[in-house]
This record gives C-alpha cells, sequence and structure tokens, in this order.
C-alpha cells in the first residue's frame, strides 16, 4: 500500500455564477497558470494541491462546480463533506453579486452545518468597469460572519492568501482529524466514501 504524502484532506468548494473566473481562480492556484479562454465547466471538475500548515500536509482537494443552472442539481451532491466553500462573484458583473444570497442558502441547504465559508469579489484588476463596491462585499460578509477576498485570477492579487486561509480556518477546528476519514479516496478507483461524522 503507498505511503499517505499528506496528514489531512480538506474538500474545498468554489461555487458562483457562471463566468464569475471560478476556474481561473482554481487554475492560478493550484499551477499558478492564467489562461483567457477557458470554456464553461461542465459539470464538475477538480484540482489537487498539498499545502504545508502549521507544521502539517494538508492536501486540498478543490472542486470547481459549474454555474450554469442546468448543472444545479449535480452540484448540489457535492456540498457534501465539503469543509471549505468559496463563493465567488465577479466586481464587473451586479447580477453575480446579487446572487450570492442564493448561493448563500444553497450552502445553507445542502453543506454541513460547520462548513467554513469565504466570500470572494474576483476579477478586481478590472478597476474601471468594477460596478460592484468593496464595502458592498464586506457588508454581505459581515452579515454572514465569513471572511472577504478581492481577489483577481489574471493578476494573481490575493489568490493563494485566500486558499491558504481558508485551509487554516478548517484546520483551527478540527484538531486530530487523520488523513483518511474524510471524502473519497480518489486512488482507490472505487469511489466509495468511508463513514465519518461529517457525510
Amino acid at each position: 500500500m503507498a505511503k499517505k504524502t499528506y496528514d489531512l484532506l480538506f474538500k474545498l468548494l468554489l461555487i458562483g455564477d457562471s463566468g464569475v473566473g471560478k476556474t481561473c481562480v482554481l487554475f492560478r492556484f493550484s499551477d499558478d497558470a492564467f489562461n483567457t479562454t477557458f470554456i464553461s465547466t461542465i459539470g464538475i471538475d477538480f484540482k489537487i494541491k498539498t499545502v504545508e500548515l502549521q507544521g502539517k500536509k494538508i492536501k486540498l482537494q478543490i472542486w470547481d462546480t459549474a454555474g450554469q443552472e442546468r448543472f444545479h442539481t449535480i452540484t448540489t451532491s457535492y456540498y457534501r463533506g465539503a469543509m471549505g466553500i468559496m463563493l465567488v462573484y465577479d466586481i464587473t458583473n451586479s447580477k453575480s453579486f446579487e446572487n450570492i444570497s442564493k448561493w448563500l442558502r444553497n450552502i445553507d441547504e445542502h453543506a454541513n452545518e460547520d462548513v467554513e465559508r469565504m466570500l470572494l469579489g474576483n476579477k478586481c484588476d478590472i478597476e474601471d468597469k468594477r460596478i460592484v463596491p468593496k464595502a458592498k462585499g464586506e457588508q454581505i460578509a459581515a452579515e454572514h460572519g465569513i471572511r472577504f477576498f478581492e481577489t483577481s485570477a489574471k493578476a494573481n492579487i490575493n489568490i493563494e492568501k485566500a486558499f491558504l486561509t481558508l485551509a487554516e480556518d478548517i484546520l483551527s477546528k478540527t484538531p486530530g482529524r487523520e488523513a483518511n476519514n474524510e471524502n473519497v479516496d480518489m486512488n482507490s478507483g472505487s469511489g466509495s466514501v468511508s463513514k465519518s461524522k461529517c457525510c
């Protein structure tokens, strides 16, 4: 049996309207790359990145979900077992910001009660096209007691900081959690979910 190369596994989820830059945020963090020609995510995609926090190797399994309404039913099942959720809106698109309250309701309905949430106002490099003031993002985050960052996948602003902060927040409230009692083992090929108190 292969030796585990990490201490903990955290399942993170990126949610938000289609076109807000979720895939770009994920690729910037996982591969330090930016591509302007992404096609819409169809269904679900995920990336893995291992980080070191507080002397522990933490494997982040980051799921990128489709923002389109027609994929909504598939994505709801991915809330289960998620330990951290990033809600992303586009600062140049007021509709994507207005829909954050809808996404927050989805989390309340489908995710674990103790899931860590974070709000990201993406595309903050396009200041001249900004429609959503930073204060509005701060306000909705404060109302829900969640952290808030303005990010830019293109200019690489606050991307790593946001992911590491979310991982730290999860780590701080999951002391002594063993690596293999969470989520699906991606290497086994069987896709079976082990029993644990979170799922």
